[in-house]
């Protein structure tokens, strides 16, 4: 048959099923180094420390 339905679903079916696709609100947390708001578990975008270590070198850019 493909994709023919088998029987119809209810909005409160298909509502109940979809209730766990909603997006969550990201947590914002603040880096312990520089205290700048960071997402949590990630590398801090101001300083690039992860855990209190530095863990990626912060880009500076060069003047012409």
């Amino acid at each position: 048959m493909g994709g023919v339905p088998m029987k119809h679903h209810s909005k409160s079916k298909v509502g109940r099923r979809r209730s766990h696709l909603a997006l969550k609100p990201t947590t914002i947390a603040v880096c312990p180094t520089c205290k700048y708001p960071a997402l949590a578990h990630k590398i801090c975008a101001n300083c690039g420390s992860y855990k209190g270590k530095v863990v990626k070198a912060k880009k500076v850019k060069a003047k012409k």
